[in-house]
């Protein structure tokens, strides 16, 4: 102890240069918008590298279920082949959306016990990401994006209280929306079914395609508990989400081909109400 106080004695002027250094710092990020928006960004640009490395040591020890993943995309892709489609005629293929064009990406750091969760990836503007494109896992809905870098993006999760996504019950085409409720990474809400539906453990939850995030057809969850109350026009149910947010690691991010001219027909008709 005493060795340790003598050090600090006698390189004490170096020690106070240092505090005030760093406070002057602080002052100056703190009241200089540039300044802030500066060190914001090469923050977070070192945290992003840094995070980058810190996934690829991690990527080692998840090596036998990401081949599983793998194994699993690969054959939601073949599915999309033209050869594996169905044919109902000599001129007419039964195609999926292609407004979609998906860019992969790795998940490089993420939060799933706060209030309202965020994850990096490492796919930014140079990529083609940018701020408002729906993210998907493997096995459903995960996010989407609030800010891009240029080589990194941060994601809004699924897992966040400001997070609301429009989503539709399967098997009758219902709409209804999905929301996190702050508990369970698992779990989420479903409000606004309508009073007369009635739903059922292991019902499917899927995305509706009226947004500009994501097609229809994703899945979001299944039914775990149906919240009927007879009294009430709307009733909720918790859902067992498809995504593990806890294990998240690969994810892709839709870009909608067809946003900007989706916006401008819907600001158009705004307009002239």
């Amino acid at each position: 102890m005493r060795t340790l106080f003598a050090f600090i004695r006698k390189y004490n002027f170096f020690f106070l240069f240092l505090i005030l250094e760093s406070l002057a710092l602080i002052l100056t990020v703190h009241n200089n918008p540039y300044q802030r928006t500066r060190f914001l960004k090469t923050s977070n640009r070192i945290t992003g590298n840094i995070n980058t490395l810190y996934a690829s040591i991690n990527d080692y020890f998840y090596l036998k279920r990401e081949n599983k993943h793998l194994h699993r995309e690969n054959a939601r892709l073949r599915t999309r082949l033209e050869s594996s489609l169905l044919r109902t005629d000599s001129t007419y293929y039964d195609f999926t959306d292609t407004n979609y064009q998906y860019i992969p990406a790795r998940v490089v750091s993420n939060t799933v016990h706060r209030r309202n969760n965020l994850f990096m990836i490492n796919k930014g503007k140079k990529h083609g990401v940018d701020a408002g494109m729906g993210v998907i896992s493997t096995n459903g809905i995960a996010g989407q994006v609030i800010e891009s870098s240029s080589g990194f993006s941060l994601v809004m999760s699924l897992l966040n209280k400001n997070a609301r996504f429009s989503a539709r019950i399967k098997k009758n085409g219902q709409m209804v929306n999905v929301l996190w409720e702050g508990t369970n990474y698992k779990k989420a809400a479903i409000q606004d079914i309508p009073g007369h539906i009635r739903l059922n453990p292991g019902d499917t939850i899927i995305t509706s395609g009226f947004s500009f995030l994501f097609p229809e057809g994703i899945n979001v969850g299944t039914i775990d508990v149906y919240k009927q109350e007879t009294r009430k026009n709307f009733n909720e149910a918790i859902i067992n989400l498809s995504t593990d947010f806890n294990g998240l690691r690969h994810v892709y991010v839709l870009k909608n081909l067809l946003a900007n001219e989706q916006k401008e027909l819907q600001n158009s008709f705004e307009n002239e109400q």
